[in-house]
């Protein structure tokens, strides 16, 4: 009869292990989420560009010497795949234009051209930027989740001066556009206070070199996320990113630092239930 009560008793720890409930993650955690929103970050641009004969370019600040705006307005985007309760895909887009005519304060050395004190020029600044990463959630709860992500920022820029001259052999211009991958990796997660109310954010950051291009990137977002309806929420952010890149092209080589900070107004559409791994 021992022996036998033992056994059962085994038995009984075994099955316990067995049908111990899985981790499930906070409301927030949706199968799959489409977000987009306005963002109006304040820039701080600078960018020198030399060729390749020796020629170092100007250090030029985009705001202060081209006469760019530090704050403009534009769109973010993002769509999230929950793959399992651990597990998330995020794919992210972001892209800014900007344009100026000023007047110049001083000499500016850009590419092949020299742009001097008082001269009329324009000036234009576009990028992109395409983020993918994925992220595992360590610690789980309904209330919170905290895990480590793994991604990359490519960043696609284009950054120009031209000089209107009294006639059209006068007027001459450059540019310098780019592309560069740069992998991160970080920290993401949430706390939810409430079943409508939660706080999201992640930072990033990596320093690496790939063949001609090396940069340092350092990324952060924090988010207030409210549920207006069911499968509807609103977010309001703070997002700032910060870009220092290193290129070196076939004719030209140039050295771009970007940041920017400021707010975001978001929406979200989630397809599925909203506790889908309950």
């Amino acid at each position: 009869m021992l022996w036998d009560t033992t056994f059962s008793a085994g038995n009984n720890a075994d099955d316990y292990l067995y049908k111990r409930p899985k981790p499930v993650p906070p409301w927030f955690a949706r199968r799959i989420k489409v977000t987009a929103g306005l963002f109006i970050p304040v820039n701080n641009t600078k960018i020198e560009v030399g060729n390749q004969s020796g020629t170092f370019g100007t250090t030029i600040d985009f705001e202060d010497d081209l006469g760019f705006r530090k704050s403009s307005s534009t769109f973010l985007s993002d769509v999230q795949w929950r793959a399992s309760r651990r597990s998330r895909f995020d794919l992210s887009y972001f892209h800014l234009e900007r344009t100026t005519s000023y007047q110049l304060k001083k000499e500016i050395e850009f590419g092949d051209h020299t742009y001097p004190v008082d001269a009329s020029v324009n000036s234009f600044f576009e990028t992109s930027i395409y983020r993918f990463s994925y992220g595992y959630a360590f610690f789980l709860d309904p209330k919170y989740e905290i895990g480590l992500m793994i991604g990359a920022h490519v960043l696609r820029s284009n950054v120009g001066i031209s000089l209107a001259g009294a006639t059209a052999e006068l007027g001459y211009s450059d540019d310098f556009d780019f592309t560069a991958p740069l992998p991160d990796i970080g920290i993401w997660g949430g706390y939810a206070f409430t079943d409508r109310l939660a706080l999201t954010g992640n930072v990033s950051y990596l320093s690496l070199k790939i063949k001609d291009v090396s940069g340092k990137i350092i990324s952060y977002n924090v988010s207030v996320m409210y549920e207006v309806l069911p499968n509807l929420d609103l977010a309001l952010g703070y997002t700032g990113l910060n870009f220092d890149v290193d290129v070196q092209k076939e004719r030209l080589q140039g050295y771009f630092k970007w940041g920017y900070n400021g707010p975001s107004l978001t929406v979200s559409y989630s397809f599925g239930k909203k506790h889908p791994f309950e």
